[in-house]
Formats: structure tokens, C-alpha cells, sequence
């Protein structure tokens, strides 16, 4: 059976462990007269146990791309602040009545509209990435719940059919 190592990133890892445990099932030798096969039972405990190692790693990776986001917002509210309290200053050293207040006015609705804009558009992006991330997730997880039965039915019926021998 092969492993996971040795394959980039965390979502591949999974679905390699899930085809080579279809894969050991696949190739499993018939029952005769039975439409069942016969598994090697440590075989399938060594895939699942593969298994449950990657997947913390996947939900570990997850997590990282939640906080990834929650950072980057932060980060942007930070510079959104950080440009308004520039804006004020400017508007507050500038004390002159008229077109000169209006203008720093102008100046800094501006750079809060910018700052704004930049937040929004790395808040949705982060927020894609995750989804597409735990969509990935979610689909990794479903596959491996679909492996792990097809296993334990493999694993039932070559144990029924090795008590009526």
C-alpha cells in the first residue's frame, strides 16, 4: 500500500489514502459463489490509521486559513485607521478656513473610501480562499467516511463468510 508522504500538501494526502484503500478492496481476492472479497484486516486498520493522522492535518490547515483571514482583516482595519488618523492630523495642521479645509476634507474621504475599498477587497478574498479551502475539506472528509464504510462492509462480510466455514 502506498503512502501519503511523499505527496505535496495536506488535501492530496487524504485522497490518496482513500484510493488505496478502494484500491486494496478493489483487488481484493473473490469469495467463491459469494459476490464478497476477502481483505487483509490489518491492511484496511493500516489505511484508516493513515488516515486518522491526516486528517487533524487538514483541520490544523483549516484553522490556519480562518486566523490567516481574521489577521489580514485586522490588518486592514488597522491601515483604514491608520490613514484617518493621517487625514485629521493633515485637517487639523492645516486650522485655515475655506478652500484649504475643504480640500483636506476631499483629501481624506478619499483615503477612507480607498481604505475602505482595500478592506473589502482583501476581506472577500480571504473569505473565498476559506470557503474553497473548507469546501476541499468537506469533500475530502466525505470521500473518507464513503471509504471507511465500503471498508467495514468489506471487513463484515469476510467475517460472516470465515464463521459459516
Amino acid at each position: 500500500m502506498r503512502t501519503a508522504s511523499g505527496v505535496e500538501g495536506t488535501g492530496m494526502d487524504v485522497l490518496v489514502l482513500i484510493d488505496d484503500l478502494d484500491e486494496l478492496i478493489r483487488n481484493a481476492k473473490p469469495v467463491p459463489l459469494t459476490d464478497q472479497v476477502r481483505v487483509d484486516k490489518d491492511q484496511i486498520y493500516e489505511a484508516l490509521d493513515q488516515m486518522r493522522a491526516t486528517i487533524p492535518d487538514e483541520i490544523k490547515n483549516a484553522r490556519w486559513i480562518v486566523k490567516e483571514r481574521t489577521d489580514m482583516l485586522a490588518q486592514a482595519k488597522r491601515e483604514a485607521d491608520r490613514l484617518l488618523e493621517e487625514a485629521r492630523a493633515f485637517e487639523a495642521r492645516l486650522m485655515s478656513p475655506g478652500e484649504i479645509a475643504k480640500e483636506s476634507e476631499r483629501a481624506a474621504e478619499d483615503i477612507l473610501s480607498e481604505a475602505g475599498a482595500r478592506e473589502r477587497t482583501i476581506r472577500l478574498g480571504a473569505e473565498d480562499y476559506a470557503d474553497g479551502t473548507l469546501d476541499t475539506l468537506e469533500e475530502n472528509l466525505s470521500k473518507f467516511r464513503a471509504a471507511v464504510e465500503r471498508g467495514r462492509k468489506g471487513v463484515a462480510a469476510n467475517a460472516a463468510a470465515d464463521r459459516d466455514r
